[in-house]
């Protein structure tokens, strides 16, 4: 099976190039796609640092690519955005999609344990198998300089994975993030199926326990959250996050948006200053 990526569709915007590309996935057992953005490029030599997103329940790769306007200070930037899908596809476990907050399209940016999850390790996809196909098959990335950032279940994928990775991140930050994920019905049913009974190893996936474990995070986190989100109360829970992050004397700024939901609406509003964060780490 062809692991080396094939491009399948490209449209051009703001002077750079959306580009989908499909490739098998050895981690996931599945054939993949990811969209990556390539900004106008100033020489054929030049090299673009990297931001992922991940995205959120019942997303695919498409989602942000076409709703969110990120490509235009992408554009202005010089920053490629790479969007990976949400979960393994296409593998017919009984049960992937018998709900659309569990299985397929819902990965959770994890390495489920139990047996019947195994495929569903989106945490070693993300952090490391495509980093590892991005650098060997795109030279004009510069895959050592990235970021991350995401929504909902993808702003937990972030936090997380960057809380886990500080070596790997120059910049986090997140729209309505799924910020304590052990204590929200979302991630219970998640955990609880991709990983077991156990509360230890439900806490090495949630951004509120992680966060109260690191001491070196010198980057301000940024999160953007609606105030009108129906989810905020019972499974963002965002003001956990930040009160472990004051507790511990991690950076964080935490904008609360009075009128915003949810929605795409709300991240193309705030996506540019996002992508402004991220510049100036990678930058640096």
């Amino acid at each position: 099976m062809e692991t080396k990526p094939s491009e399948i569709s490209s449209s051009k915007m703001f002077g750079g190039y959306n580009k989908r590309y499909k490739h098998f996935s050895p981690t996931l057992g599945c054939s993949m796609t990811f969209y990556i953005y390539f900004p106008p490029s100033p020489s054929p030599s030049h090299k673009f640092p990297v931001l992922y997103w991940l995205s959120g329940l019942t997303c695919t790769d498409e989602n942000f690519i076409a709703k969110s306007g990120a490509q235009r200070v992408a554009s202005t930037e010089g920053i490629v955005l790479i969007a990976p899908d949400t979960s393994p596809r296409g593998l017919n476990v009984e049960g992937e999609a018998d709900s659309w907050d569990f299985g397929v399209g819902a990965g959770f940016y994890l390495n489920a344990t139990q047996e019947k999850w195994k495929n569903w390790r989106m945490y070693d996809y993300v952090v490391k198998e495509l980093p590892k196909l991005l650098s060997e098959n795109f030279p004009q990335l510069e895959t050592s300089k990235a970021s991350i950032f995401g929504h909902s279940m993808g702003g937990h994928g972030a936090l997380t994975i960057y809380l886990k990775n500080l070596d790997k991140y120059k910049s986090v930050s997140a729209f309505s993030p799924v910020a304590n994920p052990i204590n929200c019905p979302w991630g219970q049913k998640a955990f609880a199926n991709y990983l077991g009974p156990s509360k230890a190893d439900w806490e090495e996936y949630d951004a509120t326990s992680l966060v109260s474990k690191v001491h070196d995070v010198s980057a301000t986190i940024l999160i953007d959250q609606g105030d009108e989100d129906k989810f905020l109360h019972d499974q963002l829970l965002p003001n956990k996050f930040e009160e472990a992050c004051r507790s511990g004397n991690v950076p964080v700024l935490m904008r609360l948006q009075p009128g915003y939901d949810h929605s795409y609406f709300f991240i193309a509003t705030f996506i540019d200053d996002h992508i402004h964060h991220h510049a100036r780490a990678l930058k640096l």
